[in-house]
């Protein structure tokens, strides 16, 4: 069969181009029409590719028939520009932290001018932060596995504004100041809050570990197989992950009691629950038997 492939944008220069199959629109895959636009034009691999069809997007795995398509008929290409792997994304966004806050830390001459002894709240907060983003980057190479291969390389450095920024140089700046060193007002802070917030933080992380290995176990490797999550926090919220990851946040704000801690905390939570909500609404769409008692990301609320 024949599939003439039309650019989405008037201005190209490569396209159109037909190419040629063997069998009916019910043996071409999609995966097919990808492979074969790239080894045409090399420059366009399949991460970077954006098949449509009337507006509806072409799916990896799919065939022909299931869009309907005849032979003869066309496709319309969108190029979506260099891509890169979403788990190098992950790696680039959690290592901003894992520089920033050292050297903050460590380094307070650089960046106060001064010298000083950290207070014990800097000190629980800054191990609470590292831990966070180590386990961020051990989870990255060795649990996730990505639904979606790549993304735009453009937006990388949107994305890692939000880590470097925010909870990195942000974040460290305003807590490990001289103004919360050791001997001072505003580091004073009670055996039952410190000891209280590191159990909070420890609980979190470790609900949140395990979500994402339950999350994990769903989809064989290799595959974009997607399946109702069950189990620990997934019976009360659709992204329990999120809701965990909130309670290690505000264990740190509340100790830090520093505004760029609750800043960074309400832009991270509601950044949490616009995602949560997005994959709430996909998951009750594509799952019929989907339990309806469940909330988005906070249990019996939302």
């Amino acid at each position: 069969m024949k599939l003439t492939i039309t650019p989405r944008s008037p201005k190209s220069r490569s396209f159109p181009i037909t190419l040629d199959f063997v069998g009916n629109p019910a043996d071409v895959t999609v995966d097919q029409v990808q492979a074969a636009i790239a080894k045409k034009l090399p420059k366009y691999y399949p991460d970077r590719q954006r098949l449509t069809v009337e507006k509806t997007a072409l799916e990896s795995g799919k065939t022909l028939a299931d869009y309907g398509l005849k032979d003869g008929d066309s496709v319309a290409f969108k190029d979506l520009g260099p891509q890169i792997s979403w788990r190098t994304v992950f790696l680039i966004e959690y290592g901003g932290p894992l520089v920033l806050h050292p050297l903050v830390y460590y380094l307070p001459k650089l960046f106060y001018g001064q010298a000083f002894e950290h207070s014990w709240m800097q000190t629980v907060t800054y191990w609470m932060v590292m831990l966070h983003f180590l386990k961020r980057e051990y989870e990255t190479v060795f649990v996730h596995r990505f639904s979606h291969g790549t993304m735009p390389f453009r937006n990388v450095f949107k994305n890692s504004a939000h880590y470097h920024l925010l909870s990195g140089l942000n974040l460290a700046y305003w807590v490990y100041g001289p103004w919360n060193a050791a001997g001072t007002k505003l580091a004073e802070r009670s055996d039952a809050l410190v000891y209280g917030c590191i159990a909070l933080y420890i609980f979190a992380e470790l609900s949140n570990f395990h979500t994402h290995v339950t999350l994990r176990n769903l989809r064989p490797p290799g595959t974009r197989v997607r399946k109702i999550p069950r189990g620990y926090g997934f019976d009360l919220v659709s992204c329990p992950n999120y809701f965990f990851e909130t309670l290690s946040w505000l264990a740190v704000s509340v100790l830090t009691l520093s505004w760029s801690a609750h800043l960074f905390f309400v832009v991270a939570v509601g950044q949490m629950y616009i995602w949560a909500v997005k994959k709430h609404k996909g998951y009750r769409k594509e799952f019929s038997d989907y339990p309806r008692g469940r909330k988005s990301m906070f249990p019996f609320i939302a």
